[in-house]
């Protein structure tokens, strides 16, 4: 898992990787074969996240306070595939970004993963806090029995855009 638990779970350091981004830099049309490998790798992670967002959904709601933003859809929101080619790190991810500007709670898709849950204060009431806890694991459970075959969808994209260049230097 690359990217640190519990908000990521990605491919990185994958076997030819880096190679590969070598290789497609030395095409003349690099700039679009890289593109197209980054959409293919993205388009292999979206059923990963498609879960993740679906686990977060699934979050019970106590509904406390309607008018505030939706903290569950707020969070399924930030959750998508992420890759990047050459740089420090190199792979594949579905990441859970911050929700900046969320009721004040930036790191909300990593409390509500936790089993410690999240302190708080009371509404309307400063001097009192409160513990609460999100849906433990939510994001983790997603991706339980299926690492390995979005792994398999991540490499047989790269495998596909290898035989594509190889396809042209024959």
């Amino acid at each position: 898992m690359a990217g640190g638990p519990p908000f990521a779970l990605g491919v990185s350091n994958v076997e030819g990787l880096d190679a590969l981004v070598r290789a497609i830099r030395a095409e003349e049309d690099g700039k679009a074969l890289r593109k197209d490998l980054a959409k293919n790798m993205r388009e292999a992670l979206k059923p990963g996240a498609a879960e993740a967002k679906s686990s977060i959904m699934a979050m019970p709601s106590s509904g406390i306070m309607p008018t505030a933003p939706a903290l569950r859809s707020s969070i399924a929101r930030k959750i998508r595939p992420e890759v990047k080619l050459g740089g420090r790190w190199s792979g594949a991810r579905v990441k859970a970004f911050k929700t900046k500007n969320i009721r004040n709670f930036p790191n909300a898709p990593k409390r509500t993963n936790r089993a410690s849950g999240w302190r708080h204060p009371v509404y309307g009431n400063r001097d009192q806090w409160v513990q609460q806890r999100g849906k433990i694991d939510w994001f983790d459970r997603s991706f339980e029995g299926r690492a390995n075959g979005y792994r398999d969808a991540v490499e047989q994209a790269m495998e596909d855009m290898a035989r594509r260049i190889a396809s042209r230097a024959r």
